[in-house]
């Protein structure tokens, strides 16, 4: 694409020298992907500036540069206020704003956004849609998975993804939308048709201010659902009506909203609730009719869950018979409060749950069936919110037998300074700590009995652990089972 017809998306730039007839072949951020006749975007990150590296980037092919501030370089450098929403707006006109051609559904809240992109994902199957997935796991189209760095990509590789989708005929796209992409622009340039807010609790305040500011970044993706109404493509926002940061979510949309909930006020509704051990039935009562759900997704949280996800789909216009059928024959998501199996008497769960509210929830599950005792294994992650480590450790000691304290991902925090951080305000015995996450696991095990239940939680379906600045390979599913083969074999 020839890049002054490019620009002419943004209002206004400077260059350093006239830029003739010059052809970009890609947009890149990181200077080490940057190929000949790229365009490198400087962006200011939380530990690096891409300013520093427009030289490597230059050497590497470049083009241009698009940057914030003056730069010597032997190409020309277009001057900009913010790379960081030029690049979403050059992004999405290189690619051919792609999310103009098919719906895209955003799930945005604290807990539930995996395993509800995964219903949505399921349910839209059924109706034999071809689906674009993005999110914490893994970023999918139609069958083909690939692996992600971040819960929601930047705005080039976004843009770059959803245009495959288009050349791939993918009839709907759906994607996690965190608050760290919505407060940093990520998702500019993506023209969103549904938007659901699962829930709000703590996290990411090594981040955000406080949890207004939190708030405040959720309810970006209601705002930039547009507001202007077309009968060929109506938008819906689809909120939790239980949860009380619903009433912002309202406000901040001009679109049609869709409540669900368990309380008399919600559209989508789950009434005749039964949790049981292995699977959970309700009936969703919808402005459409009513369906009875028999899933193998257990527990009250996973009734949100569906109540989301089926509050999206039925705005898509999916029928509700697809709906009851794609929630029956749906297994689980992975890490997902997925059981761990092995020649034992007792249960070992591993589950993602790495604030102290989706922690909760998973406990008050378990002990809603538990025969015997409960056991955790948990940590909190370096480089993050520090508030929550306290709480945490709170709620697992609150609603355990016994508790292990072990690290999680501690990136570039001393572990035992993290384990100090969550135990420190803790009294009585129900508790120990040991650092090295292999050892607590397996350590769990051996104390494990009939009847009993193991909860692994905080990392779920990731297959590293982060210490310092690398990923070794780690993946609590993996240890259990090896720890209870062990255990078998005795």
């Amino acid at each position: 694409m020839k890049l002054k017809p490019l620009l002419s998306v943004l209002p206004f730039y400077n260059v350093s020298e006239p830029l003739g007839d010059m052809e970009i072949s890609h947009l890149e951020a990181d200077s080490r992907k940057v190929g000949d006749g790229g365009l490198f975007v400087c962006v200011k990150g939380y530990t690096v500036d891409g300013h520093d590296f427009a030289q490597q980037a230059v050497s590497n092919g470049a083009s241009a540069i698009l940057a914030e501030k003056p730069m010597d370089t032997s190409v020309p450098v277009i001057h900009v206020e913010s790379t960081q929403r030029a690049a979403a707006v050059l992004a999405a006109a290189f690619h051919g704003n792609p999310t103009r051609h098919f719906p895209l559904i955003g799930v945005t809240g604290t807990n539930g956004k995996t395993t509800v992109t995964y219903l949505l994902e399921s349910i839209l199957n059924e109706w034999g849609r071809k689906t674009g997935l993005i999110g914490t796991i893994q970023m999918k189209i139609g069958q083909d998975a690939y692996p992600v760095n971040n819960t929601t990509p930047d705005a080039l590789l976004l843009q770059k993804t959803f245009q495959q989708m288009q050349k791939d005929h993918v009839d709907t796209a759906v994607m996690e939308v965190s608050s760290h992409a919505l407060d940093l622009g990520r998702v500019h340039g993506c023209d969103f048709d549904i938007a659901v807010f699962t829930n709000l609790s703590q996290d990411h305040l090594d981040y955000h201010k406080d949890m207004n500011d939190y708030l405040h970044a959720k309810s970006l993706l209601f705002a930039q659902l547009g507001n202007t109404y077309a009968s060929d493509r109506k938008k819906f926002a689809v909120v939790n009506d239980d949860d009380p940061a619903s009433v912002v979510l309202r406000k901040s949309t001009a679109q049609h909203v869709v409540t669900y909930g368990c309380e008399p006020s919600a559209q989508v509704r789950a009434t005749n609730i039964e949790l049981d051990v292995t699977h959970t039935t309700f009936t969703m009562e919808t402005p459409v009719g009513s369906i009875r759900i028999d899933s193998n997704l257990i527990g009250q949280f996973n009734v949100y869950n569906m109540l989301a996800a089926g509050a999206a789909a039925i705005s898509a216009g999916v029928p509700l018979s697809v709906i009851q059928q794609s929630l029956k024959q749906m297994k689980g998501v992975s890490g997902r409060f997925e059981p761990v199996h092995g020649h034992t008497d007792f249960a070992v769960v591993v589950d993602y749950a790495h604030t102290p509210d989706s922690l909760e929830n998973v406990l008050e599950t378990i002990n809603g069936f538990v025969e015997n005792n409960v056991y955790v294994v948990v940590g909190c992650g370096g480089d993050r919110d520090k508030q929550k480590r306290p709480m945490m450790a709170s709620v697992a000691t609150s609603h355990a037998d016994h508790v292990i304290f072990t690290s999680d991902n501690p990136r570039t925090e001393d572990p035992n300074a993290i384990l100090a951080d969550m135990t420190s305000g803790l009294t009585g015995d129900g508790f120990e700590v040991i650092e090295d996450r292999n050892d607590a696991i397996t350590h769990a095990v051996q104390l494990a009995e009939k009847g009993d239940i193991i909860l692994i939680a905080g990392k779920g379906h990731e297959t590293y652990q982060e210490i310092g600045d690398i990923r070794y390979d780690f993946d609590d599913r993996n240890v259990a089972r090896q720890a209870m083969q062990v255990y078998a074999g005795h």
